[in-house]
C-alpha cells in the first residue's frame, strides 16, 4: 500500500482529501505545516507528497527547497490557490511532477497521484 503526506494548514481540506485516497486505498499522514510536513518525511518516508504552498511556519516553497537541498527524492503534488505563473514556474524548477488548483476534483486528484507514483 503507498503512504501519502498530504500538507496543508486546513483541516477541512486535509479531511477532504484523506476521504478520496483512503477511499481509494491509500494510506495517509497528515502534516499541519511545512516544519511538521519535515519530520513527517524524515521519519515516515512517505511514497508521495500533496503540498499546499501557504501554510504557516514553513510554506510549500520552503519546503520544496528543503528537499531539493537535502538531495530528498519525493513526488510532490502541488495543491494550492495560488494560481500565479511564475508560482507554478518556481514550484517545476523545484522538482514538482503536479500542480493543481484549488479546489481540486476528485479524479483529478487520483490522476495525479497516480502520475506521481507511477502506477
Amino acid at each position: 500500500m503507498y503512504s501519502i503526506l498530504i500538507a496543508d494548514d486546513s483541516w477541512l481540506q486535509r479531511q477532504l482529501i484523506s476521504n478520496v485516497l483512503k477511499g481509494n486505498g491509500y494510506e495517509l499522514i497528515e502534516a499541519k505545516n511545512g516544519r511538521d510536513a519535515v519530520d513527517r518525511i524524515l521519519k515516515e518516508k512517505p511514497d508521495c507528497m500533496i503540498l499546499d504552498l501557504l501554510m504557516p511556519d514553513m510554506d510549500g516553497l520552503a519546503v520544496l527547497r528543503f528537499l531539493k537541498e537535502k538531495g530528498l527524492s519525493i513526488p510532490v503534488i502541488v495543491l494550492s490557490a495560488d494560481i500565479q505563473n511564475t508560482t507554478r514556474i518556481q514550484c517545476f524548477e523545484l522538482g514538482v511532477v503536479d500542480f493543481l488548483n484549488k479546489p481540486a476534483q476528485n479524479d483529478e486528484l487520483l490522476k495525479a497521484v497516480q502520475k506521481a507514483l507511477q502506477i
